[in-house]
């Protein structure tokens, strides 16, 4: 019998392939931005995609959009909800902001729906976030309050899946033989009733290739594979090129810059000379020996610069499809900017594909133990 899927927070499309690859069939996604769901559409042509408003959608609408019947079950429910409200690199209003409510609403439609089975990714701030933000300020001028405390907005989010049997675990996509160093958070929920509690997958790959793993695959390997005759991507500003061209090639940051003396670090930087942090991001080429660091949404940021390894550019379109392991020829519609954004938000179909089959191994171990079951009490 075929497994049914429902997918929210679409966006690209990363998590949706992982899952079809897993022997999933997605029955609905849903996506709130038009060109995303554009996206979506043109690579999945026989795909039910409905752009909206997750915040407006019931059980009933679900149910009606993706065509099922009031007797069928939902084997999967998936989504990578915004994570914006739980960044560490943003404010952290968790869910007073509306993209934190999101993650709520996921929780409720999970509630109403009763999937077997749902699967939830966020950003690594999720598990530290508080419900309520507390500027650096205040800090250590007064006991901080249960909702101010870390980890209060994660047990919130928790405690709204009922009666699921939850499993939590933050994933390195590198460990699973994608090429990059992306860490998300990702949950699964069994409900209560199959009696089963998922286990995450094991790692597959580790840095060294120790203890009978592979060996974390590099962006060299990724290049090396990739055959492209042009390549799409935003250009660096005249003064960003002039030091980007001082940047070893193969690897390296705004340290290397050292080299050339302290005062060209000083103008190279600007005010971010005199700022903490290990500011590894600054005119950094991303390193051939190593996987991509987290692909972002803007490449070519100052403070948050992923440059080829070779070439006086940021990394392309076409080499963040390949990093992020979507089919070849994978058509991505939008400008550049909404380009990269859907790409850099999506989950590594890899990874997605390894989580799916996971879930779907599981599912048929559950159905094979109710049948045995009925066998014994006949």
């Amino acid at each position: 019998m075929v497994k049914k899927a429902i997918s929210l927070f679409a966006g690209a499309g990363g998590l949706d392939i992982g899952i079809k690859r897993a022997g999933f069939e997605v029955k609905l996604a849903v996506e709130i931005e038009p060109t995303y769901c554009e996206t979506l559409q043109t690579n999945f042509p026989y795909l039910t995609v409905k752009q909206g408003n997750v915040m407006d959608y019931s059980r009933e609408r679900i149910y009606e959009e993706a065509g099922l019947s009031e007797d069928e079950e939902i084997d999967l429910f998936i989504g990578g909800s915004p994570c914006q409200s739980f960044s560490t690199a943003g404010k952290r209003q968790a869910f007073e902001d509306p993209r934190g409510q999101a993650m709520l609403k996921f929780a409720d439609l999970v509630q109403e729906m009763q999937p077997k089975v749902f699967l939830l990714e966020n950003v690594r701030g999720l598990l530290s976030s508080a419900l309520k933000h507390v500027p650096l300020t205040e800090r250590g001028k007064r006991p901080l309050e249960p909702d101010e405390q870390q980890g209060s907005a994660f047990r919130h989010i928790l405690e709204h899946f009922g009666n699921y049997e939850v499993s939590v675990k933050l994933l390195n996509a590198a460990d699973y033989g994608v090429a990059q160093t992306r860490e998300r958070v990702f949950i699964v929920g069994v409900r209560n009733d199959l009696n089963t509690k998922f286990e995450f997958p094991e790692a597959t790959h580790d840095k060294t290739g120790s203890k009978g793993k592979n060996p974390w695959r590099t962006i060299g390997d990724v290049l090396k594979e990739l055959e492209v005759t042009k390549h799409h991507h935003v250009k660096y500003s005249a003064d960003r090129l002039k030091w980007m061209k001082m940047i070893p090639k193969g690897g390296g940051n705004w340290r290397d810059l050292r080299q050339y003396g302290e005062e060209v670090v000083r103008e190279a930087m600007g005010g971010a000379y005199e700022s903490g942090g290990g500011k590894v991001g600054f005119f950094r080429r991303v390193d051939i020996k190593k996987p991509a660091p987290t692909l972002l949404t803007s490449p070519a940021q100052k403070s948050t610069n992923i440059g080829h390894p070779f070439e006086d550019r940021p990394l392309s379109i076409e080499e963040y499809l390949a990093i992020q392991e979507f089919p070849e020829d994978y058509y991505v519609a939008g400008t550049l900017t909404k380009q990269y954004t859907q790409i850099g938000n999506a989950v590594p179909t890899r990874l997605a594909q390894v989580l799916g089959e996971s879930i779907y191994e599981m599912l048929i171990k559950i159905e094979n133990s109710q049948v045995n079951v009925k066998d014994m009490v006949i």
